[in-house]
């Protein structure tokens, strides 16, 4: 796959979950990559994993003015800035009755306005590199309504909606925006939060939960780090030029409808 060498990223969210794994391939690419978590211990872990070519800033997505200077320290680093994934993400789980206020904010607030900042701070430059990219992580919440997940789905579907809004502003100078919306993956951070809900509810075990969620699949099994990152990869690659607003669906089929009455 055609990944220009001298790409310059800044992945946020980097030092966990899909972001590190995307780090983790871009850098393996040859782009030189800046790692952005709110977690500086995992940030200097990340980057001391991924050796020469990185950068690792700690920083709150929440935050306009981290971000602007996140993205001024990784362009100075790297003599510009032509690739931002949007990775930082929160999740939320619980009945509309036990939502409070501050998990509605936090979740909205990381997962949507902390996306909105980061492209907002990283548009200028995007735009001067002639080739930006952006991709953001959605999930499949991102595209259907769940019980129990208010917070969480609102946010993804909203990040939909963002990257598609930036996907059309941002087309005259060059730049794509593109969505990748993957089902639960159980080795992230997240995905073992979200397995650890479902335990509680369904009063299975965790492997037990997995099996349930593999069978009902399309494809039979789960989502991995890796299928998220080969997504990612694609639509920064050199071959996604001509794709631009797309929310790419890493689901294995579940989104696929049955037949009713059939099963």
């Amino acid at each position: 796959m055609r990944i220009a060498q001298d790409r310059r990223a800044l992945v946020t969210g980097g030092a966990s979950g899909f972001g590190r794994r995307i780090a983790r391939r871009l850098h393996a690419a040859g782009a030189a990559v800046a790692v952005l978590d709110a977690d500086g211990r995992r940030v200097e872990e990340t980057v001391a994993d991924l050796g020469g070519r990185t950068l690792g800033i700690t920083a709150d997505v929440r935050s306009a003015a981290d971000m602007r200077a996140a993205v001024a320290r990784a362009a100075g680093d790297f003599g510009g800035l032509d690739t931002l994934v949007v990775s930082a993400g929160v999740f939320h789980a619980g009945t509309l009755e036990e939502t409070g206020e501050d998990d509605w904010d936090r979740t909205i607030d990381v997962n949507l306005k902390g996306a909105f900042l980061a492209v907002k701070a990283a548009a200028p430059a995007l735009r001067e590199s002639g080739r930006g990219r952006i991709v953001t992580i959605g999930s499949d919440c991102g595209r259907r309504g769940f019980p129990g997940q208010i917070p969480y789905v609102a946010s993804k579907f909203g990040l939909v909606g963002l990257t598609e809004s930036v996907a059309a502003e941002l087309a005259p100078a060059g730049v794509t925006a593109n969505c990748v919306c993957p089902v639960g993956c159980p080795t992230t951070e997240m995905g073992r939060r979200v397995l650890d809900w479902k335990t509680g509810r369904t009063g299975l075990s965790p492997e037990q939960v997995m099996e349930a969620t593999a069978a009902t699949n399309p494809l039979g099994r789960n989502a991995t780090e890796d299928d998220v990152a080969d997504a990612a990869l694609f639509l920064l690659s050199d071959h996604a030029g001509f794709l631009t607003g797309v929310t790419l669906d890493v689901d294995g089929g579940a989104r696929l409808g049955a037949v009713p009455g059939t099963r």
